[in-house]
């Protein structure tokens, strides 16, 4: 369903997000089947209420921008029901999870990386 067209609006999708949300994409991969996420937020957010944030928002706007891809999925669902989400250091455990889902997949792509530390 990720073609290149699919993969710009997602990622300007996500960065207007994190200009009117207290939300900071360090890194989104996209896979064939898979999204994952390298996100630091506020600690007054909740995991459950960025995750719901990010969901919706997203889903609204690519079946918006990209109506080809809610004719894809024929009234299925652009999220699946769970997700997983840990916390993370700056060292080592941030890595360790980029080789995970680096070599979780098979058409593994970087659509967007910015380490700076953000300040909200």
């Amino acid at each position: 369903m990720f073609d290149d067209e699919v993969d710009e609006v997602f990622e300007e999708v996500c960065l207007e997000m994190s200009r009117r949300y207290e939300l900071k994409f360090l890194e989104i991969d996209v896979d064939r089947d898979y999204v994952h996420f390298l996100a630091q937020s506020v600690p007054m957010y909740s995991v459950t209420k960025a995750v719901r944030t990010l969901t919706s928002i997203t889903t609204r706007e690519v079946f918006r921008r990209c109506p080809k891809v809610k004719r894809y999925l024929w009234g299925g669902e652009f999220w699946s029901g769970g997700y997983f989400a840990a916390t993370v250091g700056k060292h080592g455990e941030e890595e360790m999870i980029g080789r995970y889902v680096k070599n979780e997949g098979s058409q593994y792509k970087k659509l967007h990386s910015d380490h700076r530390l953000g300040l909200f």
